[in-house]
């Protein structure tokens, strides 16, 4: 059982930029080809997911993810090729971290940390 999680959040200002779950979900919008559909297929609301794409074109020089306002011939959102290149380097920044697993600080980190928290002492 992995007892420690290592995860990249890339911050502008106070925003989360990018994340595992920001890019989980630009994975998903190219596949489904729409906003609403990614969310549908991570189990989150349109509402959410709206909001964590207009983080992200908020916090880049541009925009990682367009969308086409829905009509009579279907609306959707694409990712921008500056958002794939972004979405690239992160997942590439993710395949670096997880190979740090194998390392002495993360061996000897989960060594130390216990399985479970102890009882608070406090009443």
């Amino acid at each position: 059982m992995q007892r420690l999680k290592l995860k990249i959040q890339l911050y502008c200002g106070d925003e989360i930029a990018m994340g595992p779950g920001k890019a989980d979900l630009l994975d998903a919008i190219i596949h489904a080809g729409s906003i609403s559909a990614a969310a549908r297929q991570m189990d989150m609301s349109y509402r959410r997911a709206w909001l964590l794409v207009d983080t992200m074109n908020r916090c880049w020089r541009e925009p990682l993810v367009e969308t086409t306002p829905g009509s009579a011939k279907g609306g959707g959102a694409k990712v921008t090729a500056f958002g794939q290149e972004v979405l690239m380097h992160y997942r590439n920044l993710q395949a670096k971290l997880q190979g740090t697993s194998d390392g002495p600080d993360y061996s000897a980190l989960a060594k130390a940390m216990l399985a479970e928290p102890k009882v608070s002492q406090k009443a």
